[in-house]
């Protein structure tokens, strides 16, 4: 009877103790993945915990179903892929797009970690000459495809820029490409981890107008998977 008293008692300690230690150092966040899917295939995307703001807002529209039916309308090969502009949706290819959900703006979340590889996922802004904080859109976004840059050209945009570089964005920037003259000045908040070449079928292989959209709509569907 003692023994099994002293083993509850044991037990009891040991989940508060773990219940304390969770508490003090904080469980692991729950990281969030969404499917972009298009006529070209699915794009698996992990959201980071490390920007709550943009990522919530991402995933509310994509839970209300907002993003169903948009389309990617600004594409630029050895760029990006831009889209989500709520207005896209059924519009004419004669339609200017791209002025969608800035009456609605995000603070930006920068963080020196996240930066523009190819596959990140980032939002678009208006202009500095209109947006001196430089906030996000509230509802449009990026894809990164960009292009790779040698040592000597990283050596270059940072002595031009002042920002430095860590050796893991250097070799993501050497090996993968990425468009780093983007960072700090576009809040990254996700990056695709599954279906890469979704990125470079869009960017490199559609034909697009002066206007860069391309000449046959691209829809998409957004899923919350995880």
């Amino acid at each position: 009877m003692k023994r099994n008293l002293f083993l509850m008692a044991s037990g009891l300690l040991l989940v508060l103790f773990l219940a304390g230690f969770s508490s003090q150092f904080g469980a692991k966040e729950k990281e969030h993945k969404v499917k972009i899917s298009t006529i070209f295939g699915d794009m698996i995307v992990k959201l980071y915990n490390d920007t709550p703001n943009h990522r919530d807002n991402f995933l509310q529209l994509a839970k209300e179903g907002a993003y169903d039916g948009t389309i990617f309308h600004r594409v630029i090969n050895g760029f990006m892929m831009q889209g989500g502009d709520l207005d896209s949706k059924g519009a004419a290819i004669e339609t200017s797009l791209g002025y969608g959900c800035f009456e609605n703006t995000l603070k930006a979340e920068f963080r020196p970690h996240l930066f523009h590889k190819k596959g990140a996922l980032a939002a678009a802004r208006q202009p500095d000459s209109h947006n001196p904080n430089k906030e996000s859109s509230a509802c449009q976004f990026y894809i990164v495809q960009g292009y790779r840059l040698s040592d000597a050209q990283l050596d270059a945009h940072v002595q031009s820029t002042s920002k430095p570089l860590t050796e893991i964005q250097r070799a993501w920037y050497k090996w993968r490409g990425g468009t780093p003259f983007l960072d700090q000045d576009y809040t990254v908040f996700g990056e695709v981890i599954e279906g890469l070449e979704v990125i470079d079928l869009v960017c490199s292989g559609v034909r697009t107008n002066s206007a860069n959209r391309p000449l046959e709509n691209i829809e998409m569907t957004v899923e919350i998977i995880e």
